[in-house]
């Protein structure tokens, strides 16, 4: 059974929860379905020392909501929370399968952009990347840069200079959070209802679909994404996971990304107290 929620602290207080986090600290305390530990977020990140609120006397099981980590720095925390008696939901191997898109991509490639993976080091020759794709986009093994200056995606119009200049802009947003190598996917053209796509973002736990939620600020009376389609990928190997659908201009549907449950964001709209009631009844 799970009844422990894992929150980092606010940055400046080990005492409370992290600012980003409230809204779903409250709704998990309003639910009163969970016990919440806080681990300092300074002292983890930072330094790499786990420090809790309060002591674990019985061994538990655990879901962590929180920031993003490489997969060998959630590797160590786990281990440090298993010493704690804190058994978090995933393993360092299924966060890992969810985490480096590379490797969930095999699980989803009859229903996703097409990729061409360039592991950190291997040279990427834009004419040779031309000659598969029209359009493409970039991101890391994890993330892609939105919300900045980085193009959105690239055409057979551009040249290996230019190129090669973006993709310094590239490395130099992504920083210290820069995983494992680039993957160049096909740029997807999506349906717009006004001034908005139509995105769900699904969260599976324990091969259930626990949530649907609209993910990009659509109107309620957009479509929802086909249920067989959902269904199809209940059965992939973790205990909590998110896999992100868009509708396409024609009407069709793809996934857009997928990732560990537990650094998945909830959408803006998104009930939270159904949401943690949801993740309670899955995992019990």
């Amino acid at each position: 059974m799970i009844k422990t929620i894992l929150f980092p602290s606010s940055y400046f207080s080990s005492k409370n929860v992290d600012e980003d986090l409230k809204r779903e600290y409250d709704a998990v305390k309003e639910t009163g379905l969970f016990d919440i530990v806080l681990f300092s977020y300074d002292k983890w990140f930072n330094e790499s020392k786990l420090v809790l609120d309060k002591p674990v006397d019985m061994q538990c099981n655990a879901v962590y909501r929180g920031w993003m980590m490489k997969p060998e720095k959630y590797n160590a925390f786990y281990k440090a929370l298993f010493d704690r008696n804190i058994v978090l939901v995933n393993s360092p191997s299924e966060y890992e399968h969810f985490h480096i898109f590379p490797n969930v991509y095999s699980d989803i490639i009859a229903d996703t952009a097409q990729m061409r993976v360039f592991p950190d080091g291997k040279t990427l020759d834009v004419e040779e990347i031309k000659k598969t794709f029209e359009r493409f986009m970039v991101k890391d093994y994890v993330k892609s840069v939105k919300g900045t200056t980085f193009p959105k995606y690239f055409d057979k119009s551009v040249t290996q200079q230019e190129f090669d200049e973006q993709m310094e802009k590239f490395y130099n947003y992504r920083g210290d959070l820069y995983t494992g190598g680039i993957c160049i996917k096909e740029y997807l053209s999506l349906k717009k209802y006004g001034r908005y796509t139509n995105e769900y973002r699904v969260f599976y736990i324990n091969g259930e679909i626990a949530t649907i939620s609209r993910n990009s600020g659509q109107s309620e009376y957009a479509p929802l994404p086909p249920e067989k389609l959902i269904e199809k990928y209940k059965g992939l190997e973790s205990h909590y996971y998110t896999i992100d659908y868009a509708e396409l201009d024609d009407g069709s549907w793809k996934i857009l990304e997928a990732g560990d449950g537990q650094v998945s964001g909830l959408s803006d709209n998104q009930d939270y107290n159904a949401y943690y009631r949801a993740l309670y009844h899955c995992l019990n």
